[in-house]
């Protein structure tokens, strides 16, 4: 990996503005981290092994981080009016450019094509990512209110190039790289808000902030060229091949979308302490949405202050979250073969016809309650926090399964959907509840003769319940009633992230020079399978950066330093769950499977 960044200052006409410009440019090689394919490659030649099997690459895939290069330019600015007033704004830019991979396509494959890759080939997607922001605003006095209102732009646009690949169906005129469409969201952001203090005979004055916000958000999909979806009919022994691009068939033009949604919504917050002791808070958000309907959400939380060593505090609030844009209205097909016969599978979006047939409805938003309650803890300069939590959330939205077994497809066409092979949708219907506990503690030793030393240490437990899945009625009737929600997607909920994680840190300080380190110690972790026997632990791991710095004047600046030290990794899969054995780890692993990252920066200030 290498970066390069700089900024500079300016004034900005006169010395009552400023204007901060800011660039990056970032290029990162991809990182191999699979194994060694022991699969047959080459097809039997006069029932005897191929004399290529010897020669064959079996270092063929990629498993780790992608190929990328990434240009990012930003610019902050800002100018003093006069009588308290001030205007401000930025824009930023980002273009980013990465290449990841699929399976590797063996020679022997059905799904290669011998004539264009006589050694098998690994597809690769290569998204091409455009960021733009931008907002101006003003901050003014109004009535003894401190006013600051904002308009704010900003749009994501996602391209799928697909190369060194082939759409099978196509033959041997098949091209090897495809235009597949991609997708696009922006928004648009108007906030106004106001604070101001009132003495109403507490022991501090009354803080009271308002405000209101309007949100305008798009959000789209565009078609690829028609060789990355269709199906060219080319058979194979007799049969159907897949329709598109190999690893990722293009977005259809029925897939197309172009969808917008306004939301409005205005908040209260109220803060004092009533006592020198105790400090109170409340907040409550309404909010009203265009496509789904209107939500009030609130907060209360409280903290006593026994004595300037010992508090307690704690809080309650629900909560919700809209369904996005993307979970209402994404779609894409494929189109699968089942016993010789063409199925599309989609993913549908809850309102297309067959969604419906299957029982979909318009999504609702997820709800959760949250509640905590802690203690801080102070002994000169140690300071301590404990604080234990309970998070419950309904109607999470999932994707269910995909839904292409024999009896769906038969009642589909039963409903006059011929040629649908089923697939899936967003649906509302599980519930979680968390419990954890976090314990924080800091501590600045006194300055020594050796330098001067800060330690942390933090620790988390925490514990996820699943207490409801997704139903359908109509899916419920049929023998044997599909899975909307798998044993693998309850399990990763559950057991997916670590029931432990503990963090210990140190710091040191002395004259020009200052060095860290910090241990991080990841629980174990269930990766789950289609039945328990599949099912595969990952052990506990440690991983240790290391960091040191040398001031060498006030200009320059030299770093070093190295991220998981002893080149810790997850534990390699089974090979039940690993067939190709050459993708070992688990994407599910929070340590990574990157390896060790050791870095050196410098960094000049003129």
């Amino acid at each position: 990996v290498s970066t390069v960044s700089g900024w500079v200052g300016l004034p900005l006409f006169t010395e009552a503005g400023f204007l901060t410009l800011s660039a990056e440019y970032k290029h990162q090689e991809h990182t191999e981290r699979g194994g060694y394919d022991t699969r047959q490659q080459y097809a039997f030649i006069n029932g005897a092994p191929s004399p290529k099997e010897a020669t064959a690459n079996r270092w063929n895939a990629w498993s780790g981080e992608p190929d990328m290069d990434q240009y990012t330019v930003m610019a902050n600015g800002g100018y003093d009016i006069g009588e308290g007033a001030e205007l401000y704004g930025w824009a930023g830019y980002q273009n980013r450019e990465a290449v990841s991979a699929g399976f590797f396509r063996r020679p022997l494959d059905d799904r290669n094509i011998s004539s264009i890759y006589p050694d098998g080939f690994l597809p690769q997607i290569n998204p091409t990512v455009t960021d733009y922001s931008g907002g101006f605003g003003s901050r003014f006095q109004l009535a003894d209110w401190d006013i600051d209102t904002s308009l704010v732009y900003g749009k994501n646009k996602m391209e799928f190039d697909i190369i060194n690949t082939l759409n099978r169906s196509i033959g041997p005129t098949s091209k090897k790289q495809f235009d597949a469409g991609g997708f696009e969201y922006s928004q648009v952001v108007y906030n106004l808000s106001g604070v101001k203090q009132y003495d109403v005979g507490f022991a501090t004055p009354l803080n009271v902030a308002t405000g209101v916000e309007w949100r305008r958000e798009f959000y789209s999909i565009f078609a690829g060229e028609p060789d990355s979806w269709r199906n060219g009919g080319v058979l194979l022994n007799g049969n159907p091949t897949p329709s598109g691009a190999q690893v990722f068939p293009g977005f259809r033009p029925a897939n197309a979308v172009d969808t917008d949604r306004d939301a409005v919504g205005i908040y209260l917050d109220l803060e004092t302490n009533i006592t020198d002791a105790l400090l109170v808070s409340a907040a409550v958000r309404a909010e009203d949405y265009s496509d789904f309907g209107d939500t009030v959400t609130g907060k209360l939380s409280a903290r006593y202050d026994f004595t300037d060593m010992f508090a307690i505090r704690g809080s309650v609030q629900n909560g919700f979250r809209a369904p996005s844009l993307q979970q209402q209205y994404f779609a894409t097909t494929s189109t699968n073969f089942i016993n010789g016969v063409p199925f599309e599978i989609t993913t549908f979006p809850v309102s297309d016809p067959v969604a419906v047939a299957l029982g979909a409805k318009p999504l609702t938003a997820e709800e959760s309650l949250n509640y905590s309650l802690g203690a801080v803890l102070r002994f000169g300069d140690l300071n301590v926090t404990i604080d234990g939590y309970r998070i419950d959330i309904d109607d999470r939205i999932v994707l269910s399964e995909n839904l292409t077994q024999a009896n769906v497809r038969a009642y589909l066409q039963g409903q006059g959907f011929v040629g649908v092979g089923g697939g899936r949708f967003f649906i509302n219907g599980v519930d979680t509840e968390t419990q954890g506990v976090d314990i924080v503690a800091n501590y600045a030793m006194p300055e020594t003769d050796f330098g001067k030393f800060g330690f942390t240490f933090g620790a988390n437990f925490s514990k996820t319940d699943v207490t409801r899945v997704p139903a359908i009625p109509v899916l419920a009737t049929l023998t044997p009633a599909p899975e909307l929600f798998s044993r693998v997607n309850v399990l990763t909920l559950e057991k997916g992230q670590p029931k432990d994680k503990f963090t210990f840190g140190v710091t040191w300080e002395m004259g020009d020079f200052s060095a860290g380190a910090r241990a991080i110690r990841y629980g174990e972790i269930l990766v789950p399978g289609t039945t328990a026997a599949l099912d595969f632990q990952m052990s506990p791991k440690t991983a240790l950066d290391l960091d040191a710095s040398w001031k060498m004047n006030d200009m320059v600046k030299f770093t070093v330093g190295a991220d998981n030290v002893f080149d810790e990794y997850p534990d390699a899969l089974t090979p039940s769950l690993n067939g190709t054995n050459n993708v070992p780890f688990s994407s599910t692993s929070p340590l990574g499977y990157s390896g060790r990252f050791v870095y050196a920066r410098v960094g000049v200030d003129f």
